[in-house]
């Protein structure tokens, strides 16, 4: 019965799973229009975070944004992009992000992500590097990625809008 026990609090222990916290939490982008780096931030981050750097191979990363939530400072445009022809978030309420596999970066502290970002029904790979530092009996996750909006279906060919955007990420999970 001890051994069983032990077992137990050996699985639980290794499983380190974790929930995103909004306060504390940052998804943020930028993208060029009229040749002005521009960019906003969404909230409502949720998700489950499995993550134990001693065994970072057994991570799994499974979170989301509020895509109604994209604050860029100016109402008009917020509101335009939660239209139809960008994030439609009448029809694709939440953006998603699924890992699939964590390994090892060359760098202290660094790790490298590959996963599923899903924007509007689309899902395409992406990877990045990130960080994982120890924080108030959590850790944050930071780390930024590149993607291309047309890709996703967000807004349509543009003279005055780049294509591709930055997406910085910065999430306390406890």
């Amino acid at each position: 019965m001890i051994l069983a026990m032990m077992m137990i609090l050996q699985v639980s222990r290794a499983q380190n799973i974790l929930t995103p916290v909004e306060a504390g939490s940052k998804v943020h982008f930028v993208i060029k229009n009229f040749g002005f780096k521009t960019g906003g931030d969404f909230k409502g981050i949720k998700g489950r975070i499995q993550f134990d750097p001693a065994q970072f191979a057994s991570s799994d990363f499974e979170v989301s944004i509020d895509a109604a939530t994209i604050d860029t400072d100016n109402s008009t445009r917020d509101e335009h992009l939660r239209g139809s022809e960008y994030f439609d978030v009448e029809k694709y309420k939440t953006i998603t992000f699924k890992s699939t596999k964590v390994v090892r970066s060359t760098k202290a502290g660094r790790f490298y992500m590959y996963g599923n970002l899903t924007i509007k029904g689309v899902t395409k790979p992406v990877e990045f590097g990130f960080g994982a530092t120890p924080q108030d009996g959590g850790y944050v996750f930071d780390g930024e990625f590149r993607i291309n909006r047309l890709d996703f279906g967000v807004g349509g060919s543009s003279v005055s809008m780049s294509d591709l955007l930055t997406v910085s990420l910065n999430v306390f999970a406890k």
